[in-house]
């Protein structure tokens, strides 16, 4: 890993994922595909969890059916699991350690943006709930003009509509598929989590367990604020 390259630079914009690294929902994600398999009655690999980490909700149906050898049930687990992840996000939205600091200190010298995998309005709701929505400029998720992770389409427009081309742009990630859109978008990456494997870590600029950690805070507090349009 070449932290330098982060820790030494100034992004042109900043670009977050959603799900685990700015708001506590995987474990939303992993309850909702439980529920929801309990709910039909399918097993998938016991791997599946992590393997199904990161995927846009329609493919992780779609896979939660093809291993099950149930894939006319696709669709049906499809909405069930989005149900029940809004369900439970409502229930309890909370942000990931250090993600709220980051973000504040983040906003003062670049322009921000979220590209996830989920529904707008799922990411919406988790930032108002979190109080982060306002820092904000951009939200991109997959829709006609914008294919999901781990393609690079929502890093790529969410770099563009921030005004920055993807090599002047940061994006901070948790997830393989994450990561894989981002390095495919010409992103510098940041990577946060649990160790990922020597793999995924050879791919990123810098892995850090936590956006806690003080040299990312310090990075992040000590850059020249932008001028913003009066």
């Amino acid at each position: 890993m070449t932290s330098h390259r982060i820790l030494n630079w100034t992004p042109a914009a900043i670009v977050f994922d959603c799900d685990g690294t700015l708001m506590d929902t995987e474990r939303h994600w992993q309850d909702a595909r439980e529920l929801v398999m309990r709910d039909f009655g399918v097993t998938p690999a016991p791997d599946f969890a992590e393997r199904s980490k990161g995927l846009h909700y329609t493919e992780c149906g779609r896979l939660m059916a093809d291993e099950s050898g149930r894939p006319e049930l696709g669709e049906q687990l499809t909405s069930g699991l989005l149900e029940h992840f809004r369900t439970l996000v409502e229930r309890n939205p909370q942000t990931m350690t250090g993600a709220r600091e980051l973000v504040a200190n983040a906003a003062k010298f670049a322009p921000l943006a979220v590209a996830s995998n989920c529904p707008r309005d799922v990411v919406e709701s988790c930032l108002r709930h979190a109080g982060l929505r306002g820092y904000f400029d951009h939200i991109v998720v997959p829709d006609e003009n914008n294919r999901p992770k781990p393609y690079p389409d929502v890093y790529l427009t969410a770099a563009r509509y921030c005004g920055a081309a993807p090599a002047d742009a940061l994006a901070v990630e948790d997830s393989t598929c994450g990561v894989e859109a981002a390095v495919r978008a010409g992103l510098r990456v940041l990577g946060v989590g649990p160790w990922p494997g020597e793999e995924v870590a050879a791919s990123v600029d810098l892995w850090v367990a936590s956006l806690d950690q003080p040299d990312v805070f310090e990075w992040a507090s000590k850059r020249v604020a932008r001028q913003l349009p009066a």
